[in-house]
């Protein structure tokens, strides 16, 4: 596929000096290693590789929802990739899946889960700060996720009007604990629940209240990330480590009693 304008393209010259650009015919890029003439770049097709004023090589790669998401604008902590993972899986999300979103900061992890449930699924994200919320729809736009993506101004925990069930509730708020019930509700029989949680009480709090509301399979995680530098004859773990960013707070939807065939409870 050749390069054209408006296109995005991740500019990579080593793992940490990489930048994603749109092409722009007007433009020129001033950096350390030189300059590059985004206009030159039309027509060339990914994988290729150019070279800058001072000589230095730069790859055009592809750009993938990882490098939109880490290279998102960002006024909240997001979502990190070694955690999104194991998000999508232990949730069951797929394409298809209807997920409603309680806190969509600048939606990193918006944009991860709307790139799993298109083209037939749909996330319904929710947000009491303006602000974020126009960072997060820049952010969904530019990695050409937004039509799968419904974000409304308003907190959810004063009631909402959705009328359908949702497969999976996630939870991103400082006090997520507080947004336990309306997610209960929101849910479908067995719908999984996600809270993300920076600190222990906030996990201790939530856990409590999961079970005090008819959740079960109940599961506190955290992941931890590090790299091996792969090198002939001197491979060894890396000095530097991804550890703590959030603990993770699993859970599914169970009622309390059953329903007989004329919908009373026994």
């Amino acid at each position: 596929m050749k390069l054209s304008i408006g296109d995005y393209v991740l500019l990579y010259h080593t793992m940490n000096k990489k930048w994603l650009i749109k092409l722009d015919e007007e433009k020129k890029m001033h950096t350390h290693l030189g300059i590059i003439d985004l206009s030159s770049l039309i027509g060339l097709e990914y994988g290729m590789t150019i070279d800058t004023t001072l000589h230095k090589k730069i790859y055009l790669i592809e750009p993938t929802i990882y490098d939109f998401i880490m290279k998102s604008q960002r006024n909240t902590q997001i979502v990190y990739p070694k955690d999104l993972g194991y998000i999508a899986i232990r949730c069951g999300i797929k394409n298809g899946s209807k997920v409603l979103e309680i806190g969509t900061g600048s939606a990193a992890l918006t944009t991860f889960l709307a790139s799993i449930v298109k083209p037939n699924g749909h996330i319904f994200s929710f947000d009491i700060n303006p602000d974020f919320m126009k960072i997060a729809k820049k952010n969904l736009v530019k990695a050409k996720m937004e039509e799968y993506v419904t974000m409304t101004q308003q907190d959810i925990r004063q009631g909402f009007n959705l009328d359908d069930e949702f497969d999976a509730a996630i939870v991103d708020l400082g006090d997520p604990w507080t947004a336990v019930e309306v997610a209960y509700n929101a849910l479908k029989g067995s719908g999984a629940f996600l809270a993300i949680c920076p600190t222990m009480n906030q996990a201790e709090k939530t856990s409590v209240s999961l079970k005090n509301n008819h959740f079960t399979d109940i599961e506190c995680i955290e992941i931890l990330i590090r790299n091996i530098e792969a090198r002939e004859g001197m491979t060894r773990p890396s000095m530097r480590m991804i550890g703590h960013t959030t603990y993770l707070i699993f859970a599914r939807k169970i009622f309390p009693f059953n329903l007989n065939d004329n919908g009373e409870s026994n």
